[in-house]
């Protein structure tokens, strides 16, 4: 039987754009057979619906709070995913196994090396949530000097500090009421909720470096709108959620290259239409 089944999971799942993203991709390989679909599955759910699947499944999308769930759930997860302990993508092989990954990591990779940045001295993180640990993978591929996180508290600090000696990555740590200091770095990456960088907008320096906020919806935030109106370089949670999706879809079809720029557009679409 053909594997050419897949789907996004999640709770809540009602806004992904994942099934817009990859319908986009079948549509432009020409895979007509091809579904994706979403699912609100919480972490209870998870193995029974897994279970359940059947042989003419390709693969899965995962998304909160289903990441690190997913783990010992599977036969196999790879070395990018276990350095951050979250998969968001899983595999099925035709011998039947469940093979995790996670293509967020290569995804703010990519996403940065679009907007031409390959390397970079320092870095700076606002925030230290699950989104932080996959950023400061991806800057240990990016920078090549120390990252500093900003976060709210002394455990989220500590966190971030060890999330760094695990990743081979310098980090130092400071006060959320320090954060405008960030913004002076030759790479910021923002993993906070909407409205947590709002009063920053006002600090942006006069030659701000590259801004990769991971927020797509609202977009653009007031920290995005305030960097590129003085002239910085500028990366979207669109761009992310677009370039992960890509690994996603070379992963699950086995074609290589994904179409960026039809999932690109498909994305654009559907927000505007929000």
């Amino acid at each position: 039987m053909s594997r050419i089944r897949a789907a996004v999971l999640g709770s809540p799942i009602e806004h992904s754009l994942s099934p817009v993203l990859h319908r986009a991709a079948y549509r432009e390989l020409g895979l007509v057979d091809r579904s994706y679909d979403r699912f609100e599955i919480d972490e209870a759910a998870l193995p029974a619906f897994l279970a359940g699947l059947g042989p003419d499944w390709a693969g899965l999308s995962l998304t909160m709070p289903l990441k690190r769930a997913v783990m010992p759930l599977l036969d196999e997860v790879s070395a990018t995913a276990a350095s951050v302990e979250a998969v968001n993508t899983v595999v099925f092989t035709e011998d039947g196994r469940r093979v995790g990954d996670n293509t967020d990591i290569p995804g703010i990779v990519s996403a940065l090396r679009e907007r031409g940045v390959e390397k970079v001295p320092s870095a700076a993180i606002l925030g230290a949530g699950a989104t932080a640990s996959s950023a400061l993978a991806a800057l240990a591929r990016v920078c090549s000097g120390e990252v500093t996180a900003y976060v709210r508290s002394a455990d989220r600090a500590d966190e971030m500090r060890r999330w760094g000696e695990r990743l081979g990555v310098p980090v130092r740590t400071a006060g959320w009421a320090a954060a405008a200091e960030a913004l002076h770095a030759p790479l910021v990456i923002a993993t906070t909720p909407a409205g947590a960088t709002d009063a920053l907008a006002a600090a942006v320096p006069e030659r701000p470096g590259t801004l990769f906020d991971v927020l797509y919806d609202p977009w653009p935030t007031a920290l995005a709108a305030a960097w590129s109106g003085r002239g910085g370089a500028l990366v979207g949670g669109l761009d992310l959620l677009v370039h992960q999706a890509v690994l996603q879809v070379e992963l699950m079809t086995g074609r290589s290259p994904g179409p960026l720029a039809a999932m690109r557009a498909a994305g654009e679409r559907a927000l505007a239409a929000r």
